[in-house]
C-alpha cells in the first residue's frame, strides 16, 4: 500500500512539474531544454526515427510519400495491427483496412526489423475552420537501429514508396474518360476529358475467343506492362498498339474492357470527329495519364475526315500563294463556263 502511495505521489509531482514547465517557462527556454533532452536520449538510444508528415508545403498539400506509406502499411502490416480503420473503394465493392491513429506495427526487410507508428496531433485550442486538416496533423514515424541506416534509407524506403504507389493504383476507382462535346454545350471552352466510373464486368475468362489466342494476348499484355525499363533503355516511348476490326457486335468493345480489367488501366474513349485541329488533339493526349488505354473508334471514318481537312488546308494554302492576277483570270473563266452552260 505504501508503495502505490509513493508511486502516485511521484506521478502527481511529475504532472505538476510538467504543467509549471509549460505554463511559466519562456518558449526559448523550453526549446533549449527540449533539444537538450533529445540529444541526451539520442546519445544513449541506438535507434533512429524518420517522420513522414501527411501535409507538406506552404499550402499544406497531402504528401505523396505519406499516401504511398499508408497504402503499403494497409496491405503489408495490418496482420499485426490490433486497431484498424476501414475505407471503401471501387464503388463499395471492396474494403481496405489500414492502421488506426496511435497504432504501431512491425515490418521486416532483408532480415531487419523496423517499427511504424501512426500518430495524430490536435492543437489544444484549435481555430474554427471548415477544413479539418488545418487542426489535425497526422504523420508516420519509422524507427530502426542505427546500424542499418544505409539499408533503410537507400533500399527500404524506396521499396515502400514504390510498393505503396502500386497498391494505391490497383485499389483506386478506375474511370472511363470521354471527350464528348455535349458536356460543354453551355460554353465555348476547348474540349476536356469528362469521366464516369469504369465498372465493365468483361474479363478474358468470359471473352468468346479461342483459348490459345487469349493466352497469347494476355502474355503480350503482361510483357508490355512490365517492360517500362526496357523501353526507356532503348529510347522508345512506352506504348503498345492494337487494331481491332470487324462488324458491329463482334466483341471489340468487350475486348477493350477485358484488357482494361486485366491490366487495371483507365480507359480514354477519344472521338476524333469532335477534335477541331492537331493542337486540340495534342492537348487531349497530354492530359491522359500513364498506364491507361486510349481507344479511337471508327478510325477509318476519322481518317477520311482528317484527309478531307488536310486537302482543304492544302487548297487554301495554294490559293493564298497564287498570284492575284491569275485569281482574277480564273474567276472570269469560271463565270464564262457557267454562262455557256
Amino acid at each position: 500500500m505504501e508503495y502505490w502511495t509513493t508511486v502516485g505521489t511521484a506521478i502527481a509531482g511529475l504532472m505538476i512539474a510538467r504543467t509549471m514547465f509549460q505554463e511559466y517557462l519562456p518558449q526559448r527556454f523550453r526549446s533549449f531544454f527540449a533539444r537538450f533532452i533529445n540529444r541526451f536520449i539520442g546519445f544513449f538510444s541506438p535507434h533512429i526515427e524518420i517522420t513522414f508528415q501527411e501535409l507538406t508545403g506552404e499550402r499544406l498539400k497531402r504528401s505523396e510519400a505519406y499516401s504511398a506509406i499508408q497504402s503499403y502499411l494497409s496491405a503489408e502490416c495490418c496482420a499485426s495491427a490490433k486497431r484498424l480503420k476501414a475505407d471503401i473503394f471501387k464503388g463499395s465493392q471492396s474494403i481496405i483496412l489500414s492502421m488506426d491513429d496511435h497504432e504501431e506495427v512491425y515490418d521486416v526487410f532483408q532480415g531487419i526489423r523496423v517499427m511504424w507508428f501512426s500518430c495524430k496531433t490536435t492543437p489544444k485550442n484549435p481555430s474554427v475552420s471548415f477544413y479539418p486538416s488545418e487542426t489535425e496533423r497526422r504523420y508516420f514515424t519509422l524507427t530502426f537501429h542505427r546500424d542499418h541506416r544505409d539499408t533503410i534509407t537507400k533500399s527500404y524506403i524506396p521499396y515502400v514508396l514504390e510498393e505503396g504507389k502500386a497498391i494505391a493504383f490497383k485499389n483506386r476507382q478506375r474511370k472511363l474518360y470521354t471527350n464528348n462535346p455535349s458536356s460543354n454545350w453551355y460554353s465555348y471552352k476547348p474540349l476536356k476529358w469528362s469521366h464516369v466510373p469504369f465498372e465493365h464486368p468483361a474479363s478474358f475468362d468470359t471473352l468468346a475467343m479461342p483459348k490459345k489466342e487469349k493466352e497469347s494476348i494476355k502474355k503480350d499484355l503482361l510483357k508490355f506492362s512490365k517492360g517500362q525499363e526496357y523501353y526507356n533503355k532503348i529510347g522508345k516511348p512506352w506504348k503498345r498498339g492494337y487494331l481491332l476490326y470487324g462488324p458491329p457486335g463482334t466483341g471489340k468493345s468487350t475486348m477493350i474492357a477485358a484488357m482494361a480489367n486485366f491490366l487495371s488501366y483507365d480507359v480514354y474513349d477519344l472521338e476524333l470527329t469532335t477534335v477541331k485541329d492537331n493542337s486540340e488533339l495534342r492537348k487531349l493526349l497530354i492530359e491522359t495519364t500513364s498506364k491507361s488505354i486510349i481507344v479511337v473508334e471508327d478510325i477509318d471514318c476519322s481518317l477520311h475526315l482528317t484527309g478531307q481537312r488536310a486537302k482543304k488546308e492544302e487548297e487554301k494554302v495554294e490559293e493564298e500563294e497564287e498570284d492575284p492576277d491569275k485569281k482574277v483570270i480564273k474567276e472570269m473563266e469560271r463565270r464564262l463556263r457557267v454562262t455557256a452552260k
